[in-house]
């Protein structure tokens, strides 16, 4: 059996992490999946494996693990509480662990009426704090939720996500709090543009000591085109994309667009290798996953630590 999180051992060494996402096929294409993982394997210290993200159906996120960990790709299986009651989710949690996965993102998950199927019925049976919660348990006491004893603890490190651009921005701090306490190892932020605004959240975290108890990696997102950057300001809920990150787009050549956009990344994960409280960054190159290893070179985030 796969022993303990690279992720969990490349924190403890004092490394800068460095994560990234692989989105499953919409379909049973395995051959396009072990493309994605070819591109981030070696370059990346884990990937994120959505799960039904934008409540769209996808091949789930523990078989698309599974397939990551054959290609030798570390996955961070991820887990929403929208689609499964508890007595599922910790059935899943159980088979994950037994096949080697060994981190695991808790998420509320995008409301279904976002998604290609609007009349599901949402489970919500538990929520992302007391699916920490549960999962922390099962782990750390070698119970279910339930209160029965379990035979072989699941040993996974936990994650959770966090949003520091939604309001009202003073509580964003106390919400990170309350992800700590339910048992967040560590947590991965919502896409950051908004640098001022992300400062300022660290700062609050650093004086409430919570960057000692939990790892931070902001989310970075590179901007492909202005389009996109117009769209994520107008029409995605909970994302800050400053004004001038548009001007800076609009400002060069459109066939040099999405190299600004890799451009910025890279001044973003430079500051935040420097910044007090920050323990990595995860990159979410949405269906862009072969830009990564140009993304990891220029941003000086290769070679990865071996540990």
């Amino acid at each position: 059996m796969k022993s303990g999180s690279n992720l969990e051992k490349i924190l403890k060494a004092g490394h800068f992490a460095f994560t990234g996402e692989v989105g499953p096929p919409r379909g049973a294409d395995v051959e396009a999946l072990k493309k994605k993982i070819s591109f981030l394997k070696g370059n990346v210290d884990m990937a994120n494996v959505t799960d039904n993200q934008t409540a769209m159906v996808r091949m789930s996120s523990w078989a698309a693990s599974l397939i990551c960990l054959e290609q030798g790709l570390e996955p961070n299986f991820q887990m929403v509480c929208r689609d499964r009651n508890r007595l599922a989710m910790q059935s899943d949690i159980l088979g994950a662990y037994a096949h080697g996965i060994r981190n695991m993102l808790c998420l509320s998950g995008d409301h279904q009426q976002f998604g290609d199927h609007p009349q599901a019925k949402g489970v919500f049976d538990i929520d992302s704090m007391q699916l920490l919660g549960m999962a922390k348990k099962m782990r750390d006491e070698g119970k279910f939720l339930g209160g029965a004893d379990i035979d072989v603890a699941p040993k996974l490190f936990l994650g959770a996500a966090a949003n520091p651009f939604a309001e009202p921005f003073e509580w964003r701090v106390h919400r990170l709090a309350k992800k700590v306490n339910a048992g967040a190892d560590f947590i991965q932020t919502q896409c950051v543009y908004n640098m001022a605004k992300i400062r300022e959240w660290i700062r609050q975290a650093n004086d409430m000591g919570l960057t000692e108890k939990v790892a931070i990696l902001p989310g970075i997102t590179p901007m492909k085109s202005v389009g996109m950057a117009k769209y994520m300001k107008n029409k995605v809920p909970g994302m800050d994309v400053p004004d001038e990150i548009i001007k800076r787009l609009q400002g060069v050549d459109k066939k040099k667009v999405a190299d600004e956009g890799i451009k910025i990344a890279c001044e973003q994960i430079a500051e935040f290798k420097e910044m007090k409280g920050v323990s990595g960054v995860h990159l979410m190159a949405i269906e862009w996953e072969h830009r990564v290893p140009e993304i990891a070179e220029r941003a000086g985030m290769l070679p990865r630590p071996e540990v």
